[in-house]
């Protein structure tokens, strides 16, 4: 099955469509664990259905000195990666496309839960993200959409987003990628020199220590990652830690010493010149 590369709305239209369509938003720098949502996408909507791959890198998310410009653009190898796991079209719009009246003056805000730990180190952020998944949700038109949980928070409020707006449209999560030494995987780990990767394992080490503690109540959970984390920072490069939370999903805010249900513990860090993000999900007390 050879992918099409739509660059409009109305080529992605003109493409035959016969059961459901299944989006899976991408910047692009296709790696496995985009592979692995391509994947699921295909295998909810079955061979009649249609998988969609937006590569789309998006200014409105990234702040003042953030990775814009050298954010990896390598379209040609996305197509091969998404063809390959399974897509029937990689939608490529320009900015153009996306933002045709240039910069939008009408965004969507996050709100209080997109201030919170992501938010609060990269103010604007999602209002970004959330305005460009809208819009794509417009142009794509799809059943459903597949998003993956290392980007917990933003699962969390495009989530939230599609319910508080009534798009018609099912949000499914898809659990993180790892590789086999533990790291998530991210676009941006190109970026880890050998010395930047060993010091980069101890922020995957630190939230699976936590995770098993789980039997032992939130407080442990958030003490046994932290001690990792600290020792960490020590290390050559340092791990410069952003972040150690564990927060109920529905609103990132913080759980307290008797919670009962899922929560996540999530974590942001400097490695050098790179930020990574990573998270695990937890259960106390039985599932409901």
């Amino acid at each position: 099955m050879t992918a099409q590369l739509p660059r409009t709305a109305d080529e992605l239209h003109a493409l035959p469509r016969v059961g459901e369509r299944a989006v899976v938003m991408t910047m692009g720098a296709l790696h496995e664990g985009h592979a692995a949502l391509i994947r699921a996408a295909r295998a909810r909507v079955g061979s009649e259905g249609q998988v969609v791959v937006t590569v789309f890198v998006n200014p409105l998310q990234f702040g003042a000195g953030e990775d814009l410009d050298r954010y990896p653009r390598t379209l040609d190898a996305d197509v091969v990666v998404a063809e390959k796991a399974g897509a029937d079209a990689v939608f490529a719009p320009s900015a153009a496309e996306v933002y045709p009246g240039g910069e939008p003056e009408v965004r969507i805000s996050a709100g209080p839960m997109g201030e919170r730990l992501e938010g609060e180190f990269r103010p604007g952020h999602f209002d970004g993200v959330l305005t460009v998944v809208a819009k794509l949700l417009h142009l794509t038109g799809p059943d459903l959409a597949f998003y993956g949980e290392k980007d917990a928070q933003q699962l969390a409020l495009i989530t939230r987003m599609v319910r508080d707006l009534n798009f018609p449209v099912e949000i499914v999560g898809v659990p993180t990628v790892r590789e086999g030494d533990g790291l998530a995987l991210s676009s941006r780990n190109r970026y880890l020199s050998e010395a930047d990767r060993a010091s980069a394992l101890e922020l995957s080490r630190a939230l699976i220590t936590g995770q098993a503690a789980v039997h032992r109540g939130p407080g442990t959970v958030l003490r046994s990652a932290r001690a990792i984390l600290d020792n960490a920072a020590q290390m050559e490069p340092p791990v410069v830690l952003d972040y150690l939370a564990l927060v109920d999903p529905a609103d990132f805010t913080d759980v307290p010493e008797d919670f009962r249900g899922e929560a996540v513990l999530a974590a942001a860090a400097r490695i050098g010149t790179t930020r990574l993000i990573d998270n695990v999900r937890l259960q106390f007390g039985a599932a409901r």
